[in-house]
């Protein structure tokens, strides 16, 4: 049997799943932050439901990624602080992100972390981290779908110029 062939968690982990735990890890602190700190801009029930659910899913996957990477000796990134809770009314006006803004950055953020996630998936030798960030997939896809409905049903979706085909015309 080879150093690959066996139970994947008594792997080691090659370089770029490292990069890619710890990198992942990084930027997944860092949205958990700025969530923390946007959703204080938010007025919108449903927006904020989103956001709860989202940075919930986030926690889930430091939690996740942190056991593999300090299993494998591996140091973590640096922690953003939690932020604290501020009233919508306490935030001037000027400086107030709107809801349609948020809701945004938010579904950029998750379509990004879906296309990281899949490369990840690709890049992996050992299965235990392929098929976790496959279910980080399937979350954020789902995550994905609520935002997209919210988006629409608030009117906040702004489409690109849409192709009308010549043939309707006549």
């Amino acid at each position: 049997m080879g150093i690959l062939s066996g139970n994947p968690k008594e792997e080691p982990l090659h370089y770029g799943e490292v990069f890619a735990l710890w990198s992942y890890l990084f930027t997944t602190n860092s949205c958990i932050s700025a969530y923390q700190t946007l959703i204080n801009h938010v007025g919108d029930g449903d927006l904020k439901k989103l956001m709860e659910e989202v940075i919930n899913a986030c926690q889930n996957e430091v939690k996740q990624i942190e056991i593999i990477l300090k299993e494998n000796e591996v140091g973590l990134p640096p922690t953003p602080p939690e932020r604290p809770h501020a009233s919508l009314d306490e935030i001037p006006v000027g400086a107030r992100f709107l809801d349609n803004e948020v809701s945004a950055k938010v579904g950029a953020d998750i379509a990004t972390g879906l296309v990281s996630c899949s490369t990840i998936i690709g890049e992996s030798i050992r299965e235990d981290i392929a098929v976790m960030f496959g279910q980080f997939h399937t979350t954020k896809a789902t995550l994905a779908a609520k935002s997209l409905r919210l988006n629409k049903e608030k009117g906040w979706i702004t489409p690109p110029p849409l192709h009308k085909s010549k043939a309707e015309d006549i």
